[in-house]
């Protein structure tokens, strides 16, 4: 699925116009978003938790040489579902 999906599901089910939906889909990435890029949880009840983790800086090494290289930190997003997404995912 992708927003233009989200969208569409908005415009059928509520009755607002695809343009307003599709700027409500964009909005609330934007929010969830920005709200990462701050590094706070994003918490949605009955779905999951999206968290930002911090990533050590480490030694890899390349595949298919076998060379080690460093590898920086960074950080990464995580997704967290709740108990009940995962009941409802397994049904």
């Amino acid at each position: 699925m992708r927003k233009v999906d989200l969208a569409s599901e908005i415009y059928e089910k509520v009755g607002i116009s695809k343009k307003e939906a599709a700027e409500i889909v964009e909005l609330v990435l934007s929010v969830v978003k920005t709200t990462l890029q701050k590094g706070e949880t994003v918490k949605i009840a009955g779905f999951g938790n999206f968290v930002v983790r911090n990533k050590r800086a480490r030694k890899g090494r390349n595949p298919k040489t076998g060379e080690e290289i460093g590898i920086t930190p960074r950080k990464v997003v995580t997704f967290r579902p709740s108990q009940v997404f995962k009941k409802y995912v397994n049904k």
